[in-house]
């Protein structure tokens, strides 16, 4: 962007003059460019710029601190939008009507102190207008940017009606993270879920649905609150995790790009000034930041350029779908990404309603999550596991690499030994041994013998014994099989059962029932008959 000393030249003298005088400057200057020269070499004193700066009314400084956050320029008709109309006109009106004194928005204020410019910049798609910071303004409030927007929390403290059923955070996603981890590498389909695999990628665990082997075992063994700490760092400094291409709500489309990285810091940042320990409404957040900074994800305030469809199939563009798009981006990352990680506790008005208020998990986050896992296995003689919560990790991942996996109930993961679920692991290079070996250092009880003895039969001898569905023909007589053997429904028979059951081969059931016909005799089919 130009400095301030090439803004100011586009000035006239009296604007010069109004400029100083809002700083409580007295310029000495006749000439235009000499007037420009002595304000910018007292503008850019270090202190007396800070006070300058520190002194801007809330809604103008909001606007500045905007443009910096931006990078020092936004698209003119957007700037506008959100801050207000920054009037045209000549010297004689601007000197008779003098709106300096009481400037109609906030980028107006900026505009009559020099902080605020505008011109014409190149773009991709030719010149554009933009309101732009001088480059001398940048460092000066880039150093105050933090501070000021966190001085004060957006939104207010949740009504009682917002929090009515109280949704405490967990560490649950280190389970869930057990589990894909598992799926991944035993061929397994993990089962769907936004958030968890660019989360791993992130964290360095996977690349492209592939384990990163020692990263895993690392990952598995740390204690679980250091564990999820570094999924939360993962998350935080990741530039892949995109939130707004996971919101459950939207399909992205096309090849634009948006920053996650930033609009994930700004939204940190404001939570920040959020007290520890109180219950704030999501609602008021949200509302908060569309009403100052409704642009925090789209740096050039453009609301037509990005390819976004609601579940329908419909295009979400411009700023009235700013709640579906940028306020579901909020909400997302709060009650999605946030709660997930244990960062915050959610609330809702009534079970089975959606979040309306959050609490950020403070000083008590050691005391909550746990930090061992020391839980021990159940092991039936039926050949089923049952792992509790706090089972270490490590442990549950290679179980499940030798199970079938029932389902989970009251967060207590369930298995089950069978032959394909043991030729499954043989197949990676699993022996029984090593399972018996797991079993026997973290059973409650130890092993059933008769399992122990199940799992070095099948070790040496395969699988012994298998249950089939099978379809039975049955006829009254002896003599009516004996027909049906030798006619040309012999084929389609399989095994006797005894003098007058026989199995019939896999869909073969019509078959022999024509072939019966043609000796005249017919046959009930219950085949179809529920069991």
């Amino acid at each position: 962007m130009p400095d301030l000393l090439h803004s100011l030249r586009g000035y006239d003298l009296g604007q010069l003059r109004i400029i100083a005088g809002l700083w409580g400057l007295d310029l000495r200057a006749k000439a235009v460019q000499d007037a420009a020269e002595e304000l910018v070499a007292a503008l850019h004193e270090p202190r007396l710029a800070g006070e300058l700066i520190g002194a801007l009314p809330n809604d103008a400084a909001a606007a500045m601190h905007a443009l910096a956050r931006a990078g020092g320029r936004i698209p003119w008709a957007a700037f506008e939008r959100q801050f207000g109309e920054v009037r045209e006109m000549g010297a004689g009106r601007r000197d008779r009507e003098k709106p300096y004194l009481k400037p109609a928005s906030p980028g107006e204020a900026l505009y009559y102190r020099g902080i605020l410019a505008r011109a014409f910049f190149d773009t991709d798609k030719g010149p554009q207008e933009f309101a732009y910071l001088p480059d001398d303004w940048m460092p000066l409030i880039r150093a105050g940017v933090a501070g000021a927007e966190a001085a004060q929390p957006l939104g207010r403290r949740a009504a009682p009606a917002e929090r009515r059923q109280i949704i405490p955070a967990t560490d649950r996603i280190l389970d869930e993270a057990t589990t894909y981890l598992a799926a991944l590498r035993s061929g397994q389909a993990p089962k769907p879920d936004p958030i968890l695999p660019p989360l791993l990628g992130a964290a360095a665990l996977v690349r492209r649905e592939a384990l990163l082997g020692g990263a895993v075992k690392t990952f598995l063994e740390t204690p679980r609150r250091d564990a999820l700490q570094m999924l939360v760092d993962a998350w935080r400094q990741s530039q892949e995790f995109n939130e707004l291409r996971l919101v459950p709500s939207l399909v992205c489309e096309g090849e634009w790009r948006n920053d996650p990285g930033a609009a994930r810091a700004f939204l940190l940042n404001l939570l920040r000034a959020i007290p520890r320990g109180a219950w704030w409404s999501l609602t008021s957040f949200t509302e908060g930041i569309k009403a100052r900074f409704p642009d925090f994800q789209r740096p050039a305030g453009n609301y037509d350029s990005w390819f976004i469809k609601d579940g329908e199939g419909a295009y979400l563009r411009g700023f009235t779908n700013w709640d579906r798009v940028d306020g579901a981006l909020i909400r997302f990352m709060i009650g999605g990404v946030m709660y997930r990680l244990g960062m915050l506790d959610l609330a809702s008005p009534g079970e089975g309603k959606e979040p309306a208020a959050f609490r950020i998990v403070g000083a008590d986050r050691a005391s909550r999550f746990p930090e061992g896992e020391n839980a021990k296995l159940r092991v039936a003689s039926r050949g089923t596991i049952t792992a509790p919560p706090l089972v270490p990790r490590s442990v549950r991942y290679q179980l499940a690499r030798f199970c079938e996996w029932e389902d989970e109930k009251d967060d207590t993961y369930r298995y089950r030994l069978t032959p394909p679920s043991l030729t499954r692991a043989t197949a990676q290079g699993l022996k029984p041994e090593h399972l018996l070996a797991l079993l026997a250092k973290h059973a409650d009880a130890g092993v059933p013998p008769v399992l122990v003895k199940a799992l070095k039969r099948w070790e040496a001898s395969g699988t012994e014994a298998r249950a089939e569905m099978q379809t039975v023909l049955r006829v009254s007589r002896p003599e009516i099989l004996e027909q049906l053997r030798k006619s040309k429904a012999a084929r389609y028979l399989g095994e006797p059962l005894g003098p007058t059951t026989v199995i019939i081969r896999g869909g073969a059931v019509q078959k022999v029932a024509e072939a019966m016909a043609e000796l005249g005799l017919l046959m009930e089919d219950q085949t179809d008959l529920p069991t």
